[in-house]
């Protein structure tokens, strides 16, 4: 897991951080990013916060927070519907990025996205696997949407965000045919928008009879 920091290290990097997205691909919510500067003190048990269990995640996510250096960006439902997903995903790295403590001299980044930084960066297919400041940014980003989705359930609990999280899991699938839309769903997502004129549909049709 730190085989891109040593090798930036021997290069001679030393302020080096890590970039990673959570929430991409759900129905609702925000894309939350964000950036990690590891201590050079190694924190055990980083790993893609995909392989990790929620427990496992909520434990780790305290000690990244007080031993690194962190900057969290969040984008909203609105902002995606207005300028896309790939864009708002870049958009939460970037002011994740600009919310570091300090500017780092190397940024490595999940995936394959194209970044405007001041420094030099690399992007890595599934690098939250293969790199631990992208491994540490996984957990944050993701621990950081899942308690804001666990927020949304209390406001919006007929959706059962807290168990879904707003992905598109059958139950989701299920709730959103049920009741429409909620104001924080991607009403540019196909699925969402299907439902929203399904809704207005209706309503036109109980209006005219």
């Amino acid at each position: 897991m730190y085989r891109f920091e040593a090798s930036l290290i021997r290069e001679g990097y030393r302020i080096i951080a890590g970039a990673d997205e959570a929430g991409m691909g759900p129905l609702a919510g925000p894309v939350v990013a964000a950036c990690v500067i590891l201590p050079s003190k190694r924190i055990a048990g980083i790993n893609d916060s995909k392989l990790l269990s929620e427990k496992k995640r909520e434990a780790l996510f305290p000690r990244i927070m007080n031993e690194a250096q962190v900057g969290i960006g969040v984008v909203s439902e609105t902002i995606i519907d207005q300028i896309n997903i790939y864009q708002a995903g870049r958009r939460a790295i970037l002011e994740a990025f600009h919310k570091l403590p300090q500017m780092p001299e190397y940024l490595l980044v999940d995936g394959r996205m194209k970044l405007d930084v001041a420094c030099r960066y690399r992007a890595i297919v599934k690098g939250d696997r293969k790199s631990a400041s992208i491994a540490a940014a996984s957990i944050v980003a993701k621990v950081t949407r899942d308690r804001m989705m666990k927020e949304f359930d209390r406001e919006f609990p007929q959706y059962e965000f807290a168990q879904h999280k707003g992905y598109c899991t059958r139950r989701h699938w299920q709730l959103l045919k049920i009741f429409g839309p909620s104001p924080i769903h991607r009403k540019s997502f196909a699925p969402v928008r299907e439902h929203s004129f399904e809704i207005e549909a209706h309503e036109k049709f109980a209006v005219l009879s």
